[in-house]
């Protein structure tokens, strides 16, 4: 990893030049990304076979494409008792987490009597995507799906990549089912994003567009947003991890090369820590770690790139850099950390303590392990159930209400220069 020290003689332009990093800002894949949506655009399923050729080596007909029922179900007979029993666990916190958070209608009376308040449906049409090239995140169905169906969305469609034989993951094709998917489409990548946003022969546009994926998926979600509406922008793994002196190397050490193991090289990890001592046993911890890890080639690029060592001069230093950052995840290993979780407010998620690990929430805990990264952090929220359900303002006056309101609507409609306004409310009132 690599090491920058407070001692350094340019450590503040040195963070400063990190927390501008962002692995959603890419202009080359952006150019790429945007020929991919035109192409889908223009050509539809056409153009979907074409890529699917050319990223995945799979040659499919349109007839393909769609997974059918009968697969869905098969995956979830084929499922290992112990995979079947770990979905349905996740499936009950991640629900159980939802139900809390559905924003549920409400009225109330104003000033002038008038009837006001909100209505929240579930967008009837939605689309997930699920990642599921080198590592099929199982978990992600149960993370997005699950609140699809919590808030009563009908028509759930789910896109995942298939391999070149034109398969996808049965696991995968298991947790999608069992979650509540009502279609699911073999494609992954920008491409998919760009058939749920446009639509195509096959595979009729939603109205919305949730789930993580790589690079050019978060690109494409970017770039499609106001033609279909858009979640966040979850793109490849983070992870800071601000610690002291009573933290665990092994434990922060095992934790960095869990979210540098994802494989596409644009995931970030970043250890903060006012430790010397810290910093060099969790070098030694990550040497000897690694070598017990199947995906370590994956790991180390990902360390070499984008895996940073912080030596702090204090603390609340390091509460500031989070800031910055905006991190998707952040693990406080600290002896006290009542200031650093009050204090950081843009993390996608906050795990606080030696025994919680960032693994809980990617698998168990209940909230979606969907979150934003590349510094979105600052401005979006992690994926939550109300999300899934569309607002709607209700407003309902009588006569009564209505006119003591007149001379209110009168005189913004005479500071516009709009007459018709003030007029339209008048007209009712002289009958």
């Amino acid at each position: 990893m690599n090491l920058i020290r407070h001692t350094d003689i340019k450590y503040s332009k040195k963070l400063e030049q990190l927390s501008k990093a962002s692995s959603l800002l890419d202009p080359n894949i952006e150019q790429r990304t945007i020929k991919i949506i035109r192409e889908v655009e223009l050509n539809g399923d056409k153009a979907i076979l074409k890529l699917a050729r050319q990223f995945d080596n799979a040659s499919l007909k349109a007839s393909d494409l769609e997974v059918c029922q009968k697969d869905l179900i098969k995956g979830w007979s084929n499922a290992l008792p112990k995979t079947k029993k770990a979905i349905r666990l996740a499936k009950s916190n991640v629900k159980s987490f939802a139900s809390s958070s559905m924003r549920k209608n409400w009225k109330t009376q104003n000033t002038q009597g008038g009837i006001v308040g909100e209505k929240f449906d579930p967008f009837k049409r939605v689309g997930i995507y699920i990642p599921g090239g080198t590592a099929p995140l199982v978990s992600t169905s149960v993370m997005t799906i699950t609140l699809a169906k919590a808030a009563g969305c009908p028509e759930i469609v789910a896109c995942t990549p298939c391999d070149k034989n034109g398969k996808v993951n049965s696991d995968l094709l298991a947790a999608i089912g069992n979650s509540g998917a009502t279609e699911v489409y073999r494609i992954g990548g920008a491409q998919a994003i760009a058939a749920m946003g446009y639509g195509t022969k096959t595979i009729k546009p939603v109205q919305k567009i949730f789930g993580p994926g790589n690079a050019y998926v978060v690109a494409a979600k970017r770039l499609l947003f106001g033609r279909v509406s858009i979640d966040l922008l979850p793109g490849p793994s983070e992870l800071f991890i601000l610690a002291d002196t009573t933290a665990n190397p092994k434990y922060v050490a095992a934790d960095l090369l869990a979210q540098a193991e994802h494989g596409s090289g644009h995931e970030r990890v970043w250890l903060a820590t006012t430790s010397k001592n810290l910093i060099l046993k969790v070098q030694q911890e990550i040497e000897h770690q690694l070598s017990s890890l199947s995906r370590a080639p994956l790991i180390k690029k990902t360390l070499k790139n984008n895996g940073w060592i912080i030596h702090l001069k204090s603390i609340p230093e390091g509460i500031s850099l989070a800031n910055r950052l905006a991190p998707e995840h952040c693990e406080l290993m600290l002896k006290s950390t009542k200031l650093a979780s009050k204090e950081i407010t843009t993390a996608g998620a906050i795990f606080i303590g030696p025994w919680t690990p960032t693994v809980l929430g990617d698998y168990l805990a209940g909230p979606s392990h969907t979150l934003p990264t590349g510094g979105a952090g600052a401005s979006f929220s992690g994926l939550t159930v109300d999300m899934f359900q569309r607002r709607t303002s209700i407003v309902q006056y009588n006569k009564h209400s209505l006119a003591r309101s007149l001379e209110t609507i009168k005189t913004f409609s005479e500071l516009e220069g709009l007459d018709g306004h003030g007029s339209s409310a008048e007209t009712r009132l002289n009958n």
